[in-house]
């Protein structure tokens, strides 16, 4: 598997966890000190991994999911071991940068916004 498609199944593993209420594939997706953060009214809401994968247990995602999901995940740049990847979906827009760690590819930040 190339580093593309690796980072591209990480990033689905985030989505698709998040909108399936799948706590195991959001772990697996997000490095344990994750910072996520959006800009919502000139406040900075924040994230981390642990609240993630609770809110993914929850099923808090399956609530946003739409009847037809859609997902594009455009990889902008691999350098070494780091990435960043934009990606276009109904509800999010969601800029990510990830790291290769010992486990693979993991989101390491987040910052995101409504679609």
């Amino acid at each position: 598997m190339t580093d593309e498609q690796a980072i591209k199944s990480t990033v689905l593993d985030y989505f698709e966890g998040w909108f399936d209420g799948d706590a195991g594939r959001m772990e697996r997706a997000l490095h344990p000190q994750l910072a996520k953060r959006s800009l919502g009214n000139g406040k900075l809401d924040e994230d981390t991994a642990p609240g993630m994968i609770q809110l993914t247990a929850e099923g808090r995602g399956k609530r946003s999911d739409p009847e037809q999901r859609k997902l594009e995940v455009e990889v902008v740049e691999v350098y070494g071991p780091i990435a960043t990847v934009v990606v276009h979906s109904n509800v999010y827009r969601e800029y990510l940068h990830l790291g290769r760690t010992e486990e693979g590819w993991k989101i390491v930040n987040a910052l995101w916004d409504w679609a």
